[in-house]
Protein backbone atom coordinates (compact mmCIF):
# COMPACT_ATOMS: atom_id res chain seq x y z
CA UNK A 1 0.00 0.00 0.00
CA UNK A 2 1.04 3.98 -0.78
CA UNK A 3 2.37 5.74 2.31
CA UNK A 4 0.42 8.16 3.08
CA UNK A 5 0.26 11.96 1.94
CA UNK A 6 2.45 13.82 4.27
CA UNK A 7 1.44 17.76 4.41
CA UNK A 8 4.46 20.24 3.70
CA UNK A 9 5.68 21.41 6.74
CA UNK A 10 8.68 23.93 7.32
CA UNK A 11 11.69 22.33 8.90
CA UNK A 12 12.63 23.04 12.67
CA UNK A 13 15.77 25.42 12.25
CA UNK A 14 17.67 22.83 14.02
CA UNK A 15 17.09 20.21 11.39
CA UNK A 16 17.86 22.34 9.03
CA UNK A 17 21.32 23.63 10.87
CA UNK A 18 22.00 19.81 11.01
CA UNK A 19 21.62 19.36 7.32
CA UNK A 20 23.38 21.95 6.46
CA UNK A 21 26.04 20.58 8.28
CA UNK A 22 25.87 17.43 6.83
CA UNK A 23 27.16 19.20 3.70
CA UNK A 24 29.83 21.33 5.62
CA UNK A 25 30.96 19.08 8.03
CA UNK A 26 32.51 16.03 6.96
CA UNK A 27 34.78 15.06 9.62
CA UNK A 28 36.83 17.29 12.30
CA UNK A 29 39.53 18.18 9.54
CA UNK A 30 36.26 20.13 8.33
CA UNK A 31 35.71 22.22 11.33
CA UNK A 32 39.40 23.17 11.51
CA UNK A 33 39.21 24.10 8.00
CA UNK A 34 36.55 26.29 9.00
CA UNK A 35 37.53 28.00 11.79
CA UNK A 36 40.61 28.42 10.59
CA UNK A 37 39.26 30.59 7.80
CA UNK A 38 37.44 32.62 10.19
CA UNK A 39 40.55 33.14 12.22
CA UNK A 40 42.61 34.25 9.14
CA UNK A 41 40.03 36.45 8.00
CA UNK A 42 39.38 38.29 11.68
CA UNK A 43 43.50 39.17 10.76
CA UNK A 44 45.37 36.85 13.10
CA UNK A 45 49.20 35.98 13.19
CA UNK A 46 49.22 33.33 15.30
CA UNK A 47 46.75 30.60 15.38
CA UNK A 48 46.80 27.59 17.72
CA UNK A 49 45.02 24.16 17.30
CA UNK A 50 44.46 21.62 20.14
CA UNK A 51 42.80 18.65 19.66
CA UNK A 52 41.49 15.16 21.65
CA UNK A 53 41.03 12.21 19.94
CA UNK A 54 41.94 13.52 16.66
CA UNK A 55 39.95 16.25 17.05
CA UNK A 56 36.65 13.79 18.24
CA UNK A 57 36.53 14.71 21.41
CA UNK A 58 38.03 18.37 21.43
CA UNK A 59 39.08 20.67 18.92
CA UNK A 60 40.03 24.27 19.98
CA UNK A 61 40.83 27.01 17.54
CA UNK A 62 42.43 30.14 19.39
CA UNK A 63 43.94 33.11 17.54
CA UNK A 64 45.33 36.68 18.31
CA UNK A 65 42.81 38.44 15.63
CA UNK A 66 40.44 41.67 15.95
CA UNK A 67 37.89 39.38 18.47
CA UNK A 68 33.91 39.38 18.65
CA UNK A 69 32.32 42.20 20.48
CA UNK A 70 29.87 40.81 23.41
CA UNK A 71 26.57 42.01 21.56
CA UNK A 72 27.69 40.11 18.47
CA UNK A 73 28.57 36.96 20.20
CA UNK A 74 25.00 35.38 20.11
CA UNK A 75 24.15 36.48 16.47
CA UNK A 76 27.83 34.81 15.27
CA UNK A 77 25.75 31.61 16.71
CA UNK A 78 22.93 31.87 13.90
CA UNK A 79 22.70 30.64 10.37
CA UNK A 80 23.47 32.81 7.67
CA UNK A 81 24.95 35.44 10.12
CA UNK A 82 28.35 36.93 8.64
CA UNK A 83 30.38 40.63 8.46
CA UNK A 84 32.12 39.51 5.29
CA UNK A 85 29.50 40.35 3.03
CA UNK A 86 26.53 42.29 2.88
CA UNK A 87 24.54 42.29 -0.63
CA UNK A 88 25.10 40.32 -3.83
CA UNK A 89 27.59 42.49 -5.59
CA UNK A 90 29.97 41.57 -2.29
CA UNK A 91 28.95 38.23 -2.94
CA UNK A 92 30.22 38.25 -6.21
CA UNK A 93 33.52 39.54 -5.75
CA UNK A 94 34.00 37.85 -2.10
CA UNK A 95 37.95 37.94 -0.91
CA UNK A 96 37.64 36.79 2.36
CA UNK A 97 37.99 32.73 3.51
CA UNK A 98 34.59 32.84 5.20
CA UNK A 99 31.50 34.35 3.70
CA UNK A 100 28.43 32.05 3.87
CA UNK A 101 27.66 32.19 7.74
CA UNK A 102 26.91 28.85 8.21
CA UNK A 103 30.32 26.97 9.94
CA UNK A 104 29.57 28.13 13.80
CA UNK A 105 25.92 27.39 13.51
CA UNK A 106 26.23 24.01 11.42
CA UNK A 107 29.11 22.79 14.40
CA UNK A 108 26.95 24.17 17.14
CA UNK A 109 23.84 21.98 15.86
CA UNK A 110 25.64 19.14 15.97
CA UNK A 111 28.57 19.51 18.99
CA UNK A 112 29.17 21.41 22.17
CA UNK A 113 30.45 24.76 21.08
CA UNK A 114 31.88 27.66 23.35
CA UNK A 115 32.85 30.76 21.81
CA UNK A 116 35.17 33.09 23.52
CA UNK A 117 36.13 35.95 22.44
CA UNK A 118 37.56 39.86 23.39
CA UNK A 119 38.08 42.81 21.10
CA UNK A 120 41.03 45.60 21.89
CA UNK A 121 38.03 47.81 22.56
CA UNK A 122 36.87 45.92 25.65
CA UNK A 123 38.57 45.90 29.26
CA UNK A 124 38.01 41.80 29.38
CA UNK A 125 36.76 38.89 27.46
CA UNK A 126 32.76 37.17 27.03
CA UNK A 127 32.46 33.59 26.85
CA UNK A 128 29.14 31.77 25.00
CA UNK A 129 27.62 29.05 25.42
CA UNK A 130 26.02 27.12 22.38
CA UNK A 131 23.98 25.28 24.32
CA UNK A 132 22.37 27.36 26.84
CA UNK A 133 22.87 30.17 25.67
CA UNK A 134 24.81 31.83 28.80
CA UNK A 135 27.01 34.55 28.47
CA UNK A 136 29.38 34.98 31.10
CA UNK A 137 32.67 36.84 31.31
CA UNK A 138 35.74 35.34 31.26
CA UNK A 139 39.60 36.05 30.70
CA UNK A 140 41.90 36.13 27.70
CA UNK A 141 43.93 38.97 25.59
CA UNK A 142 42.94 40.46 22.59
CA UNK A 143 41.64 37.28 19.99
CA UNK A 144 38.82 34.60 19.48
CA UNK A 145 38.91 30.91 20.80
CA UNK A 146 36.53 28.44 19.23
CA UNK A 147 35.91 25.01 21.41
CA UNK A 148 34.24 22.16 19.59
CA UNK A 149 33.56 19.04 22.16
CA UNK A 150 32.33 15.77 20.83
CA UNK A 151 31.51 16.23 17.82
CA UNK A 152 28.55 14.56 16.09
CA UNK A 153 27.39 13.46 19.55
CA UNK A 154 24.00 14.60 18.59
CA UNK A 155 23.88 13.19 15.20
CA UNK A 156 25.13 9.50 16.61
CA UNK A 157 24.71 7.80 13.02
CA UNK A 158 27.36 10.20 11.64
CA UNK A 159 29.46 9.42 14.25
CA UNK A 160 30.05 6.04 13.47
CA UNK A 161 31.79 7.03 9.55
CA UNK A 162 34.38 8.75 11.71
CA UNK A 163 38.04 6.34 11.29
CA UNK A 164 40.56 5.96 14.07
CA UNK A 165 41.99 8.85 15.85
CA UNK A 166 45.22 8.46 14.16
CA UNK A 167 43.42 8.68 10.55
CA UNK A 168 41.36 11.51 11.68
CA UNK A 169 44.29 13.83 13.68
CA UNK A 170 46.50 12.89 9.88
CA UNK A 171 43.52 14.91 8.00
CA UNK A 172 43.57 17.52 10.40
CA UNK A 173 47.11 18.30 9.99
CA UNK A 174 46.87 18.32 6.31
CA UNK A 175 44.29 21.24 6.74
CA UNK A 176 46.52 23.11 8.79
CA UNK A 177 49.16 22.33 6.44
CA UNK A 178 47.40 23.90 3.00
CA UNK A 179 46.35 26.82 5.32
CA UNK A 180 50.23 26.92 6.90
CA UNK A 181 51.22 26.71 3.18
CA UNK A 182 49.20 29.79 2.13
CA UNK A 183 50.12 32.35 4.92
CA UNK A 184 53.61 32.15 5.64
CA UNK A 185 53.22 35.22 7.38
CA UNK A 186 50.81 33.49 10.01
CA UNK A 187 52.68 31.38 12.47
CA UNK A 188 50.70 27.77 13.46
CA UNK A 189 50.50 25.59 15.91
CA UNK A 190 49.24 22.37 16.32
CA UNK A 191 48.87 19.86 19.81
CA UNK A 192 47.30 16.62 20.06
CA UNK A 193 46.66 14.68 23.49
CA UNK A 194 48.98 17.59 25.10
CA UNK A 195 51.87 17.11 22.69
CA UNK A 196 52.78 19.49 20.57
CA UNK A 197 52.46 17.52 16.90
CA UNK A 198 53.57 20.71 14.36
CA UNK A 199 54.96 24.19 14.98
CA UNK A 200 55.21 26.63 11.63
CA UNK A 201 56.90 30.17 12.85
CA UNK A 202 55.80 32.91 10.79
CA UNK A 203 58.29 34.14 7.73
CA UNK A 204 56.87 37.64 6.42
CA UNK A 205 58.46 39.04 3.24
CA UNK A 206 59.29 37.62 -0.07
CA UNK A 207 61.15 34.82 1.14
CA UNK A 208 58.86 34.04 3.14
CA UNK A 209 57.05 31.27 1.14
CA UNK A 210 60.70 29.28 0.69
CA UNK A 211 61.15 29.03 4.24
CA UNK A 212 57.16 27.89 4.70
CA UNK A 213 58.12 25.82 2.25
CA UNK A 214 60.99 23.61 3.55
CA UNK A 215 58.94 24.11 7.26
CA UNK A 216 56.29 22.12 5.97
CA UNK A 217 57.33 20.09 3.13
CA UNK A 218 61.03 19.57 3.91
CA UNK A 219 64.14 20.49 2.29
CA UNK A 220 64.10 18.27 -0.12
CA UNK A 221 61.31 19.46 -1.60
CA UNK A 222 62.62 23.03 -2.00
CA UNK A 223 65.66 22.21 -3.33
CA UNK A 224 63.98 19.60 -6.10
CA UNK A 225 61.47 22.24 -7.11
CA UNK A 226 61.94 25.76 -8.85
CA UNK A 227 60.63 28.77 -8.32
CA UNK A 228 57.28 30.43 -10.37
CA UNK A 229 56.56 33.99 -10.58
CA UNK A 230 54.49 34.89 -13.75
CA UNK A 231 52.10 37.47 -15.22
CA UNK A 232 49.68 37.15 -17.96
CA UNK A 233 47.11 39.65 -18.51
CA UNK A 234 45.44 39.49 -14.92
CA UNK A 235 46.39 36.28 -13.65
CA UNK A 236 49.43 35.52 -11.48
CA UNK A 237 50.93 32.50 -11.08
CA UNK A 238 53.86 32.01 -7.80
CA UNK A 239 54.98 29.23 -6.05
CA UNK A 240 57.46 26.45 -6.93
CA UNK A 241 57.39 23.47 -9.47
CA UNK A 242 59.08 20.47 -8.57
CA UNK A 243 61.72 18.83 -11.00
CA UNK A 244 61.03 16.15 -12.94
CA UNK A 245 63.14 13.80 -11.11
CA UNK A 246 61.11 14.30 -8.06
CA UNK A 247 57.77 13.24 -9.08
CA UNK A 248 55.93 10.80 -7.17
CA UNK A 249 53.65 7.69 -7.70
CA UNK A 250 50.90 9.61 -5.79
CA UNK A 251 49.35 13.36 -6.56
CA UNK A 252 49.70 13.64 -2.85
CA UNK A 253 51.90 16.70 -3.02
CA UNK A 254 49.90 19.04 -6.04
CA UNK A 255 49.10 21.71 -3.68
CA UNK A 256 47.02 24.87 -5.55
CA UNK A 257 45.38 27.78 -4.33
CA UNK A 258 43.25 30.60 -5.91
CA UNK A 259 43.44 34.17 -4.01
CA UNK A 260 44.86 32.49 -0.61
CA UNK A 261 41.73 29.70 -0.60
CA UNK A 262 42.85 26.13 -1.03
CA UNK A 263 40.78 24.19 -4.52
CA UNK A 264 40.88 21.15 -6.01
CA UNK A 265 40.17 23.01 -9.44
CA UNK A 266 40.15 20.73 -12.87
CA UNK A 267 41.34 23.73 -14.87
CA UNK A 268 44.37 24.12 -13.13
CA UNK A 269 45.25 20.65 -12.45
CA UNK A 270 45.10 20.04 -16.01
CA UNK A 271 47.31 23.22 -16.98
CA UNK A 272 49.74 21.63 -14.62
CA UNK A 273 49.64 17.73 -16.01
CA UNK A 274 49.96 19.39 -19.62
CA UNK A 275 53.34 21.86 -18.64
CA UNK A 276 54.59 18.32 -17.21
CA UNK A 277 53.52 16.49 -19.97
CA UNK A 278 56.62 15.52 -22.01
CA UNK A 279 58.92 15.80 -18.96
CA UNK A 280 57.48 12.88 -16.78
CA UNK A 281 57.74 9.59 -17.28
CA UNK A 282 54.92 6.58 -17.37
CA UNK A 283 52.14 7.77 -14.83
CA UNK A 284 54.33 9.60 -12.21
CA UNK A 285 53.01 12.52 -10.71
CA UNK A 286 54.16 16.03 -10.61
CA UNK A 287 54.91 18.09 -7.05
CA UNK A 288 53.53 21.47 -6.82
CA UNK A 289 52.56 24.76 -4.91
CA UNK A 290 50.71 26.74 -7.14
CA UNK A 291 49.14 30.56 -5.55
CA UNK A 292 46.81 31.77 -8.20
CA UNK A 293 46.12 35.66 -8.14
CA UNK A 294 43.19 36.56 -10.08
CA UNK A 295 40.59 39.31 -9.57
CA UNK A 296 37.92 38.14 -7.31
CA UNK A 297 35.20 39.29 -9.38
CA UNK A 298 36.43 37.22 -12.36
CA UNK A 299 36.00 33.99 -9.99
CA UNK A 300 33.17 32.24 -8.28
CA UNK A 301 33.70 30.74 -4.89
CA UNK A 302 30.24 30.54 -4.11
CA UNK A 303 30.15 26.87 -6.05
CA UNK A 304 30.43 24.47 -3.42
CA UNK A 305 29.61 23.90 0.40
CA UNK A 306 33.19 22.98 1.10
CA UNK A 307 34.37 26.00 -0.81
CA UNK A 308 37.19 23.78 -2.01
CA UNK A 309 35.62 24.35 -5.87
CA UNK A 310 35.94 27.58 -7.91
CA UNK A 311 34.63 28.68 -11.24
CA UNK A 312 36.20 30.59 -13.16
CA UNK A 313 34.72 33.47 -15.87
CA UNK A 314 37.55 33.18 -18.36
CA UNK A 315 38.98 29.27 -17.64
CA UNK A 316 41.02 29.30 -20.60
CA UNK A 317 43.36 32.34 -19.53
CA UNK A 318 44.38 31.02 -16.21
CA UNK A 319 44.62 27.46 -17.52
CA UNK A 320 47.68 29.11 -20.46
CA UNK A 321 48.73 31.17 -17.37
CA UNK A 322 49.43 27.99 -14.99
CA UNK A 323 50.55 26.07 -17.74
CA UNK A 324 52.57 28.63 -18.96
CA UNK A 325 54.33 29.48 -15.84
CA UNK A 326 55.44 25.80 -14.92
CA UNK A 327 56.55 25.35 -18.45
CA UNK A 328 58.49 28.38 -18.50
CA UNK A 329 59.78 27.58 -14.90
CA UNK A 330 60.96 24.21 -16.06
CA UNK A 331 62.53 25.17 -19.60
CA UNK A 332 65.74 26.54 -18.09
CA UNK A 333 68.42 22.92 -17.47
CA UNK A 334 69.99 22.20 -14.71
CA UNK A 335 73.06 22.34 -16.70
CA UNK A 336 72.17 25.79 -17.96
CA UNK A 337 71.72 26.80 -13.99
CA UNK A 338 75.25 25.08 -13.19
CA UNK A 339 76.23 27.16 -15.31
CA UNK A 340 75.19 30.16 -13.77
CA UNK A 341 76.35 29.42 -10.17
CA UNK A 342 79.60 27.31 -10.91
CA UNK A 343 82.31 30.36 -11.37
CA UNK A 344 81.25 33.84 -11.51
CA UNK A 345 84.51 34.48 -13.53
CA UNK A 346 83.06 36.29 -17.15
CA UNK A 347 82.82 33.52 -19.87
CA UNK A 348 85.80 33.59 -22.38
CA UNK A 349 85.60 32.33 -26.26
CA UNK A 350 84.46 28.67 -26.83
CA UNK A 351 87.18 25.98 -28.33
CA UNK A 352 86.50 26.08 -31.94
CA UNK A 353 86.30 22.24 -32.26
CA UNK A 354 83.19 22.38 -29.98
CA UNK A 355 80.45 22.01 -33.23
CA UNK A 356 76.62 23.11 -32.08
CA UNK A 357 75.32 19.61 -32.43
CA UNK A 358 71.56 20.31 -33.60
CA UNK A 359 68.70 18.63 -35.15
CA UNK A 360 68.92 17.88 -38.42
CA UNK A 361 68.86 21.89 -40.86
CA UNK A 362 65.92 23.57 -41.61
CA UNK A 363 63.29 22.12 -43.48
CA UNK A 364 62.82 24.13 -46.90
CA UNK A 365 59.44 24.48 -45.65
CA UNK A 366 56.88 23.75 -42.05
CA UNK A 367 55.59 21.02 -44.29
CA UNK A 368 58.77 19.34 -45.32
CA UNK A 369 59.34 19.04 -41.78
CA UNK A 370 56.40 17.15 -40.82
CA UNK A 371 56.94 14.62 -43.01
CA UNK A 372 60.96 14.17 -41.74
CA UNK A 373 61.56 11.03 -41.18
CA UNK A 374 65.05 9.56 -40.51
CA UNK A 375 65.64 6.61 -42.93
CA UNK A 376 66.47 3.38 -41.04
CA UNK A 377 68.98 2.13 -43.63
CA UNK A 378 70.95 5.70 -44.30
CA UNK A 379 71.27 6.87 -40.39
CA UNK A 380 74.91 6.77 -40.41
CA UNK A 381 75.12 9.10 -43.52
CA UNK A 382 72.13 11.67 -41.85
CA UNK A 383 74.11 11.57 -38.85
CA UNK A 384 77.77 12.45 -40.29
CA UNK A 385 75.71 15.57 -41.75
CA UNK A 386 74.15 16.22 -38.41
CA UNK A 387 77.53 17.42 -36.65
CA UNK A 388 78.05 20.21 -39.35
CA UNK A 389 74.23 21.77 -39.33
CA UNK A 390 74.00 25.39 -38.83
CA UNK A 391 72.45 26.63 -35.33
CA UNK A 392 69.12 26.48 -34.98
CA UNK A 393 68.39 30.58 -34.65
CA UNK A 394 65.52 29.93 -32.67
CA UNK A 395 67.51 28.26 -30.20
CA UNK A 396 69.44 29.42 -27.31
CA UNK A 397 72.81 30.70 -27.52
CA UNK A 398 75.43 28.02 -26.92
CA UNK A 399 76.52 28.91 -23.85
CA UNK A 400 80.43 30.00 -23.78
CA UNK A 401 83.04 28.02 -21.60
CA UNK A 402 84.01 29.86 -18.27
CA UNK A 403 87.45 30.97 -17.59
CA UNK A 404 88.58 27.82 -16.37
CA UNK A 405 87.10 25.45 -19.06
CA UNK A 406 84.53 23.98 -16.91
CA UNK A 407 81.81 23.16 -18.44
CA UNK A 408 78.54 22.28 -16.84
CA UNK A 409 78.01 18.95 -18.18
CA UNK A 410 82.08 18.84 -18.17
CA UNK A 411 84.52 17.21 -21.28
CA UNK A 412 83.97 14.05 -23.21
CA UNK A 413 86.22 11.28 -22.07
CA UNK A 414 84.76 8.27 -23.33
CA UNK A 415 81.76 6.18 -24.98
CA UNK A 416 80.35 3.16 -23.21
CA UNK A 417 78.58 0.16 -25.62
CA UNK A 418 77.79 2.87 -28.02
CA UNK A 419 75.01 4.27 -25.35
CA UNK A 420 76.51 6.26 -22.91
CA UNK A 421 78.91 9.11 -22.53
CA UNK A 422 80.91 9.99 -19.82
CA UNK A 423 82.51 13.06 -19.10
CA UNK A 424 84.60 14.52 -16.32
CA UNK A 425 83.62 17.94 -14.92
CA UNK A 426 84.21 19.66 -11.51
CA UNK A 427 81.92 18.01 -9.48
CA UNK A 428 83.24 14.40 -10.71
CA UNK A 429 81.76 11.99 -13.03
CA UNK A 430 78.35 13.00 -15.62
CA UNK A 431 76.77 9.52 -17.38
CA UNK A 432 74.55 11.44 -20.75
CA UNK A 433 72.67 8.87 -22.24
CA UNK A 434 72.92 10.18 -25.81
CA UNK A 435 70.30 9.07 -27.64
CA UNK A 436 67.92 10.12 -25.22
CA UNK A 437 69.25 13.45 -25.41
CA UNK A 438 69.78 14.02 -28.66
CA UNK A 439 65.69 13.17 -29.00
CA UNK A 440 64.63 16.03 -26.50
CA UNK A 441 67.23 18.49 -28.93
CA UNK A 442 65.57 17.08 -32.30
CA UNK A 443 62.46 16.95 -30.43
CA UNK A 444 62.28 20.99 -29.15
CA UNK A 445 63.64 22.12 -32.71
CA UNK A 446 60.92 20.06 -34.70
CA UNK A 447 58.29 22.34 -32.11
CA UNK A 448 59.95 25.77 -33.00
CA UNK A 449 59.81 24.84 -36.71
CA UNK A 450 56.64 24.18 -37.01
CA UNK A 451 55.24 26.72 -34.22
CA UNK A 452 51.34 27.17 -36.00
CA UNK A 453 51.85 24.82 -38.75
CA UNK A 454 49.10 21.88 -39.93
CA UNK A 455 49.63 18.12 -39.28
CA UNK A 456 50.25 16.79 -42.97
CA UNK A 457 47.56 14.36 -43.15
CA UNK A 458 46.89 11.60 -45.50
CA UNK A 459 43.42 10.33 -46.88
CA UNK A 460 42.24 7.23 -46.87
CA UNK A 461 41.25 4.89 -49.56
CA UNK A 462 38.14 3.92 -47.75
CA UNK A 463 36.67 6.09 -45.09
CA UNK A 464 36.61 4.55 -41.87
CA UNK A 465 32.98 4.46 -40.10
CA UNK A 466 31.90 3.85 -36.65
CA UNK A 467 28.44 4.51 -34.40
CA UNK A 468 28.78 7.78 -33.17
CA UNK A 469 27.02 9.37 -30.24
CA UNK A 470 25.56 13.19 -30.24
CA UNK A 471 28.56 14.76 -28.55
CA UNK A 472 30.76 13.13 -30.91
CA UNK A 473 28.76 14.33 -33.87
CA UNK A 474 28.07 17.31 -32.73
CA UNK A 475 32.08 18.18 -31.52
CA UNK A 476 33.22 17.13 -35.67
CA UNK A 477 30.61 18.98 -37.14
CA UNK A 478 32.04 21.94 -34.26
CA UNK A 479 35.58 21.63 -34.49
CA UNK A 480 36.22 20.65 -38.19
CA UNK A 481 39.14 23.59 -38.59
CA UNK A 482 40.57 22.24 -35.22
CA UNK A 483 40.46 18.31 -36.74
CA UNK A 484 42.01 19.66 -40.30
CA UNK A 485 45.40 21.58 -38.54
CA UNK A 486 45.57 17.98 -36.40
CA UNK A 487 45.48 16.36 -40.04
CA UNK A 488 42.12 14.23 -39.06
CA UNK A 489 39.62 15.11 -41.68
CA UNK A 490 36.08 13.48 -39.67
CA UNK A 491 32.44 14.15 -41.45
CA UNK A 492 29.09 12.48 -41.17
CA UNK A 493 28.20 9.70 -42.79
CA UNK A 494 24.62 9.53 -41.43
CA UNK A 495 23.10 11.66 -38.54
CA UNK A 496 24.41 8.80 -35.83
CA UNK A 497 27.69 7.59 -37.91
CA UNK A 498 30.83 9.43 -38.81
CA UNK A 499 33.70 8.70 -41.15
CA UNK A 500 37.07 9.28 -40.68
CA UNK A 501 38.31 10.58 -44.06
CA UNK A 502 41.62 11.76 -43.52
CA UNK A 503 44.28 10.87 -40.41
CA UNK A 504 47.60 12.43 -39.24
CA UNK A 505 50.31 11.13 -42.48
CA UNK A 506 53.03 9.58 -39.15
CA UNK A 507 49.57 7.70 -37.41
CA UNK A 508 48.64 6.23 -40.76
CA UNK A 509 49.18 2.67 -39.82
CA UNK A 510 46.86 2.96 -36.64
CA UNK A 511 43.60 2.58 -35.85
CA UNK A 512 41.46 5.61 -37.17
CA UNK A 513 38.60 5.21 -35.22
CA UNK A 514 40.36 4.80 -31.81
CA UNK A 515 42.29 8.27 -32.89
CA UNK A 516 38.95 9.68 -33.98
CA UNK A 517 37.46 8.82 -30.82
CA UNK A 518 39.95 10.09 -28.93
CA UNK A 519 40.62 13.06 -29.89
CA UNK A 520 36.64 14.00 -30.13
CA UNK A 521 36.87 13.10 -26.52
CA UNK A 522 39.65 15.29 -25.86
CA UNK A 523 38.05 18.37 -28.07
CA UNK A 524 35.00 17.69 -25.86
CA UNK A 525 36.41 18.01 -22.47
CA UNK A 526 39.07 20.60 -23.15
CA UNK A 527 40.26 23.88 -24.94
CA UNK A 528 41.14 23.01 -28.73
CA UNK A 529 43.98 24.68 -28.86
CA UNK A 530 45.43 22.88 -25.59
CA UNK A 531 44.16 19.19 -27.56
CA UNK A 532 45.55 20.71 -31.02
CA UNK A 533 49.02 21.81 -29.21
CA UNK A 534 49.27 17.92 -27.39
CA UNK A 535 48.84 15.72 -30.38
CA UNK A 536 50.95 17.73 -32.31
CA UNK A 537 53.45 17.28 -29.04
CA UNK A 538 52.97 13.37 -29.68
CA UNK A 539 53.36 13.33 -33.23
CA UNK A 540 56.61 15.13 -32.70
CA UNK A 541 58.06 13.45 -30.15
CA UNK A 542 57.32 10.29 -32.39
CA UNK A 543 59.41 11.73 -35.35
CA UNK A 544 62.15 12.88 -32.75
CA UNK A 545 62.93 9.50 -31.81
CA UNK A 546 63.03 8.38 -35.45
CA UNK A 547 65.57 10.93 -36.09
CA UNK A 548 67.68 10.67 -32.91
CA UNK A 549 71.15 9.15 -32.92
CA UNK A 550 70.94 5.28 -32.49
CA UNK A 551 72.56 3.52 -29.62
CA UNK A 552 75.72 1.70 -31.04
CA UNK A 553 76.68 4.59 -33.10
CA UNK A 554 80.47 5.16 -32.30
CA UNK A 555 80.93 9.15 -31.92
CA UNK A 556 84.40 10.75 -31.82
CA UNK A 557 85.44 13.07 -28.99
CA UNK A 558 84.34 16.35 -31.12
CA UNK A 559 80.89 14.89 -31.39
CA UNK A 560 80.17 13.99 -27.78
CA UNK A 561 81.49 17.27 -26.90
CA UNK A 562 79.23 18.94 -29.28
CA UNK A 563 76.31 16.94 -28.29
CA UNK A 564 76.99 17.90 -24.45
CA UNK A 565 77.21 21.93 -25.45
CA UNK A 566 73.94 21.81 -27.17
CA UNK A 567 72.24 19.82 -23.98
CA UNK A 568 73.04 23.04 -21.99
CA UNK A 569 71.43 25.27 -24.42
CA UNK A 570 68.31 23.36 -25.35
CA UNK A 571 65.29 23.72 -23.10
CA UNK A 572 64.12 20.67 -21.04
CA UNK A 573 67.04 18.42 -22.16
CA UNK A 574 67.31 16.65 -18.76
CA UNK A 575 64.70 14.44 -19.83
CA UNK A 576 63.74 13.30 -22.82
CA UNK A 577 60.46 13.36 -24.74
CA UNK A 578 58.54 10.02 -22.80
CA UNK A 579 60.37 11.72 -19.67
CA UNK A 580 63.06 9.55 -18.63
CA UNK A 581 66.21 11.82 -17.33
CA UNK A 582 69.08 12.07 -20.29
CA UNK A 583 72.05 12.31 -17.64
CA UNK A 584 73.54 11.91 -14.03
CA UNK A 585 75.74 13.13 -12.00
CA UNK A 586 77.75 11.19 -9.67
CA UNK A 587 80.20 13.02 -7.37
CA UNK A 588 83.24 12.65 -6.27
CA UNK A 589 82.17 11.83 -2.73
CA UNK A 590 79.69 9.21 -4.19
CA UNK A 591 82.63 7.72 -6.00
CA UNK A 592 84.81 7.86 -3.08
CA UNK A 593 82.35 5.98 -1.16
CA UNK A 594 82.44 3.54 -3.71
CA UNK A 595 86.30 2.63 -3.42
CA UNK A 596 85.93 3.24 0.55
CA UNK A 597 88.13 5.63 0.44
CA UNK A 598 88.72 7.97 3.47
CA UNK A 599 87.74 5.24 5.88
Amino acid sequence: MPAPRRPIRELPDELISQIAAGEVIERPASVVRELLDNALDAGASQITVRLLAGGVRLISVEDDGAGIAADELATALRRHATSKIASLAELESVATMGFRGEALAAIASIAELTLLSRTAEQPGAWQLDARSGELRPAARAVGTTVEVRELFFAVPARRKFLKSDATELAHCIEALRRHALARPDVGFALWHEGRLIEQWRSHPGAAGLAQRLADVLGEDFLAGSVAIDHQAGGVRVSGHAGLPDCARARADQQYAWVNGRFVRDKVIAHAARAAYEDVLHGQRQPVYVLHVAVDPARVDVNVHPTKIEVRFRDSREVHQAVRHAIEHALATPRAALLAQTADPTPPAPAPEFFKPFSAPAPARSAQAAIDFKAPAGHAVAELQALWQAAPDPGAAALPAAPADDDWPLGRAIAQLHGIYILAENRAGLVLVDMHAAHERIVYERLKRQLDGARVASQPLLIPATFAATAQEVATAEGCAEVLARLGLEITAFSPRTLAVRAVPTALAAGDAVALARSVLAELAQHEASTVVERARHELLATMACHGAVRAHRRLTHEEMNALLRQMEATERSDQCNHGRPTWRQLSLRELDALFLRGR
